[in-house]
């Protein structure tokens, strides 16, 4: 049997507003309340409504009593979109799903988040849609999580229809993860990109096609970054091989910016509810490390709402300079770098943030791999290349026909390469040496903390080429590369080919 739809009005935000201490500001609205099975095994609904007014908190809980005996939890959405006068936002309104072991966070109560992506989701024991994380049906309090990202001035008007279905309860498939170890070649460099999305978040990729995509961009690891869920892990075991090592992670996708959990231990969820103001990124940053990842700031610079930067960088382990197509907000991010690298010679620290790449491809005509970060790791495995990667032996490339090799030495045979320190005296002469493959007419500028010391002649069109400088550590306290298109016509340089994290000089 199907029951009649019944309808719950929530007028406007002011019922039973919960407002959670140490987190972003919630609500908890009115509960919505089931029927026990007894009655017959069809599907019953309940539709609720609400309106929430600008300045709404970051989310808004609906409570639904799930009783014993239901199969399925089917959630469909809707809101109104106004129209809005020209700079003014509109309505976007995010959702997803805790079951009954709550909404604390950090807890265990997580089993969904679809952002806005989807219009409708369901959860099982045995399935659930992508973004969501199957397991048993409980009896007892779920919560849907409203979060009102933007709200336009006339309010956001909302309607969610509820529907459970009765019966027994299938069962849960039993989690196979990919392997943590690749087929690959020592000691050498590996190219990766590690900020990539599919249908299990907001992307139009399927996983299937990002395992090809990757392949085909020459890349040797990839890293499962879905924006506040960790459902694709259980997916990716079938599509890594030999020749392709998958890290599983998160896309940590807060109000005050977005943070990737780098190769964590499978099926880790982390929590993205709260914003710089609420002093709790630190604890969400020491659980990352605890499960084995990095903690990577992405796109530090980028316009969008909510995805600038806010939390600084003392957590980090390494920063996502180059997001994507190489545009305005990537050469600020560049120069935010470098400013820290300058800071922390200037203060004689040997702690510094190295850099990253990645392409943050969500669907066509996204590239994945460009850009990609080629690290020098001992082996193709997660331990191998995270330790690359926080060690900051790395470069940035547009694509894999790009290589580089940037290489300091000293006049009694020292040798240091990218992300090393040269240990000579302070007036020793340093011989700097560039090696440049699949650049055509690109030119080589060399950064150290006293800015750009030198900039070569364009490369040939073969893009092979080979530069030469000569300082000392007096001079340089580092030296990092940077290989960039021809400029176009107006002040600003040309969009990047590559570019290298640094070598340091000095004893």
């Amino acid at each position: 049997m199907c029951e009649d739809d019944h309808e719950n009005d929530h007028a406007g935000i002011g019922r039973r507003a919960v407002f959670v201490t140490g987190a972003a500001a919630a609500l908890t609205l009115s509960t919505v309340s089931f029927a026990s099975a007894a009655g017959g095994t069809g599907p019953r609904t309940r539709t609720v409504r609400g309106t929430l007014p600008p300045g709404s908190p970051d989310f808004v809980y609906v409570p639904v009593e799930v009783p014993r005996g239901v199969r399925e939890i089917h959630v469909a959405y809707t809101y109104d979109r106004p129209t809005v006068p020209a700079g003014t936002q509109g309505n976007a309104l995010d959702i997803g799903l805790f079951d009954e072991r709550g909404t604390d966070l950090g807890g265990r109560g997580f089993r969904g988040w679809s952002g806005g992506a989807r219009t409708e989701f369901f959860v099982r024991a045995d399935d659930a849609t992508p973004g969501y994380v199957p397991g048993p049906v409980r009896a007892g309090t779920w919560h849907i999580a409203l979060g009102p990202y933007t709200v336009a001035p006339q309010g956001l008007s909302y309607e969610i229809t509820i529907t459970l279905t009765y019966g027994e309860q299938g069962e849960t498939p039993r989690p196979v993860y990919p392997p943590e170890r690749a087929s690959g070649r020592g000691r050498a460099w590996y190219r990766g990109d590690c900020h990539l999305h599919s249908e299990y978040s907001d992307g139009r990729y399927t996983l299937a096609e990002i395992a090809r995509l990757a392949r085909a961009a020459g890349l040797d690891f990839i890293n499962s970054s879905e924006h506040n869920t960790h459902s694709a892990h259980t997916h990716w075991a079938g599509l890594a091989g030999d020749d392709l090592l998958i890290l599983l992670g998160e896309e940590v996708t807060t109000r005050n910016g977005h943070v990737v959990a780098l190769g964590t231990d499978p099926g880790t969820f982390v929590d993205w509810r709260y914003r710089a103001r609420d002093n709790r990124f630190g604890r969400f940053a020491r659980q990352i490390r605890r499960a084995g990842g990095l903690v990577v700031p992405a796109h530090p610079h980028a316009t969008c709402i909510g995805c600038n930067w806010k939390f600084g960088f003392g957590e980090a382990d390494a920063v996502e300079v180059w997001n994507g197509a190489y545009t305005p907000d990537d050469e600020v991010a560049l120069a935010d770098w470098d400013g820290m690298l300058v800071a922390s010679v200037r203060d004689g620290r040997r702690d510094w943030i190295p850099a990253m790449g990645s392409s943050d491809s969500h669907r066509s005509p996204d590239v994945i791999g460009r850009p990609q970060t080629v690290v020098l790791a001992d082996d193709l495995t997660r331990e191998a290349i995270q330790e690359g990667i926080r060690a900051g032996r790395s470069y940035v490339a547009e694509s894999s026909k790009v290589s580089l090799s940037l290489t300091a030495s000293g006049g009694r045979g020292e040798h240091a390469g990218i992300g090393e320190r040269l240990r000579v005296d302070a007036d020793t002469p340093v011989t700097v040496r560039l090696e440049v493959t699949g650049a055509p007419r690109c030119t080589v500028r060399l950064v150290t903390d006293q800015g750009v010391l030198f900039t070569s002649d364009p490369l040939p069109v073969s893009g092979a080429g080979t530069v030469q400088w000569r300082t000392t550590a007096s001079y340089a306290a580092y030296v990092r590369a940077e290989v960039r298109h021809e400029a176009a016509a107006g002040p600003l340089p040309g969009a990047l080919a590559a570019f290298t994290n640094p070598v340091f000089l000095g004893s």
